[in-house]
């Protein structure tokens, strides 16, 4: 991979993982609101103790789907440092450049990806 490749992958990296990290504080800012909502409502009952409930339980799986990508995104910054990024880890050879513009944390080729199951 070329140093202005490399330069592309960190910047396109780094743009996600401050997306992500915004993502999250807006969850955790709602989800404090929304906390503080419930508490002023204690006595309501019914569709719309169930509505906040499954809002929260949404807010909270969203957050960790993002939790997880940003793990991924902080290895994927990892491997560009250490010269391995691009590089499918099951089978050994480059990830297509197309793969790595749609998914720039992308650990495995497509093919490999197809195999594993995760699309």
């Amino acid at each position: 991979m070329s140093p202005s490749q490399v330069d592309t992958f960190r910047d396109l990296l780094t743009s996600e993982r401050e997306r992500i990290v915004n993502a999250i504080a807006s969850f955790h800012d709602d989800n404090h609101r929304n906390r503080d909502d419930e508490v002023g409502e204690l006595g309501g009952v019914g569709a719309d103790t169930a509505s906040t409930t499954f809002d929260r339980e949404l807010d909270e799986g969203l957050e960790e789907g993002a939790q997880q990508t940003l793990v991924q995104i902080d290895r994927a910054l990892a491997r560009l440092d250490d010269g391995t990024y691009g590089t499918c880890e099951r089978c050994g050879k480059q990830i297509a450049e197309e793969r790595l513009q749609a998914r720039p944390w992308a650990t495995l080729c497509i093919d490999d990806q197809r195999l594993a199951g995760r699309g």
